[in-house]
């Protein structure tokens, strides 16, 4: 990723991105007609390019577009689509959908700030052994958070539902189903947004954003239109079952320490507070989900920070995308539990959770058990202790830091 230029006598927008004020002197000297372009242009570009806010409300407003169009399309040539039944057809027609409008709104917003899509954290060094290294890390740890709830009883194994060629067919269609979710929702979030929130996010944005999405939560929580739901033009569902309280505890444990780094003007407080942020709205998103309570909600926004650790250590988000799919993989295709409250069709084993809902995870799945902190707590520290001294590696991960940071 190239990094961003460092201009001299810079000032703070809002946002943290600086202004080159010797340009806009330049311009305010150059006659009417040129103060006006100027004057658009400091508007809507930083010393960096295209200011932060400006590159993410454009992407959402174009994603909004492409996936609104796109959707339109796909229903016409697979109408099985609007069952939103949760089969491996249906499921990958549906994700290639996001993917696709993911995709055409970052090219867009990249034409617009001279970027390749490649530089929102996927470039980096290793980048395939990184993305196996996270498909093993992702099937490894959803293995031993099932293999744990069935020890304590929590979780119950019933008979092989797939024989023969359906064994090999249905796996293939699941993993490139869940190969597409890794990509489409790390490219969203651990790829576009963390970058471009990193370039010029401050600890004043970061926590309005976070409040936000929570007191969309609080509204839709009491039966009210949200916040996000008027910006988004589109009705969200209710959150029931406590699953608010998750957005809640992450919007929480972030607040302090995304304070401190600002107070100490930490070098690197960006990537941090992008990742408060990133995380927060990963979790909030999944409020959607029919099943979740609030651990499986928690859950995700942890894994989402785990995930922006990933870019941090190894240089790019490939590990998340690899770990993201072997972990729904195995969750839905191999152990046949729950994901995120939903039960899939064509897997190949048969499970049901027992007992308390605490510890089995009930509807929610094994995401909802409390397990599952203490699996994404050795996640984390096997991320560090396998990268965590690649400084090389780390150094790629958050360009321009210093410059961001202004």
């Amino acid at each position: 990723m190239e990094p961003e230029m460092q201009h001299a006598a810079r000032e703070e927008e809002p946002g943290g991105a600086g202004v080159n004020r010797a340009g806009a002197q330049a311009g305010l000297a150059s006659g009417p007609g040129t103060r006006e372009i100027r004057g658009v242009d400091w508007i809507v570009n930083g010393s960096g390019g295209m200011r932060a806010a400006w590159s993410v409300a454009v992407f959402v407003a174009l994603y909004r577009l492409f996936d609104v169009i796109l959707g339109t399309m796909a229903m016409g040539f697979y109408p099985a689509v609007a069952n939103n039944d949760f089969s491996p057809v249906t499921a990958l027609v549906s994700e290639l959908v996001p993917l696709l409008a993911m995709l055409g709104a970052a090219a867009m917003v990249g034409l617009f700030e001279h970027r390749g899509i490649a530089e929102y954290n996927l470039r980096g060094p290793r980048r395939a052994i990184n993305f196996l290294s996270g498909l093993a890390a992702g099937f490894v740890a959803l293995s031993a958070l099932v293999g744990a709830l069935a020890w304590g009883g929590w979780l119950h194994f019933g008979a092989v539902a797939l024989t023969g060629t359906d064994v090999v067919r249905f796996g293939a269609l699941w993993g490139c189903t869940f190969l597409l979710v890794g990509c489409n929702e790390e490219g969203i979030f651990r790829c576009f947004l963390q970058f471009t929130l990193t370039r010029s996010l401050n600890y004043r944005w970061a926590l309005g954003i976070v409040g936000v999405a929570c007191l969309d939560l609080f509204l839709r929580s009491r039966g009210n239109l949200g916040v996000v739901a008027f910006l988004w033009m589109r009705p969200l569902p209710a959150v029931t079952g406590g699953g608010a309280w998750g957005v809640y505890a992450v919007a929480l444990l972030g607040l302090g320490p995304c304070l401190w780094l600002e107070l100490k003007k930490t070098e690197g407080a960006g990537f941090w507070q992008a990742a408060w942020v990133t995380s927060t709205v990963f979790g909030f998103i999944h409020t959607s989900n029919n099943g979740e309570n609030w651990i499986g909600i928690f859950a995700a926004a942890a894994i989402g920070f785990v995930f922006c650790v990933s870019i941090r250590v190894t240089g790019s988000a490939w590990w998340a995308i690899g770990c993201h799919a072997a972990w729904d993989w195995a969750e839905t295709y191999l152990y046949g539990t729950a994901d995120s409250g939903l039960a899939a069709q064509g897997h190949l084993l048969t499970a049901s959770p027992a007992g308390n809902a605490l510890w089995s995870g009930g509807t929610d799945g094994p995401e909802g058990s409390l397990l599952v902190l203490g699996i994404i707590l050795l996640l984390l520290a096997a991320l560090l202790a396998i990268y965590g001294r690649k400084r090389e590696a780390a150094a790629v991960a958050a360009p321009s830091l210093r410059q961001a940071e202004g």
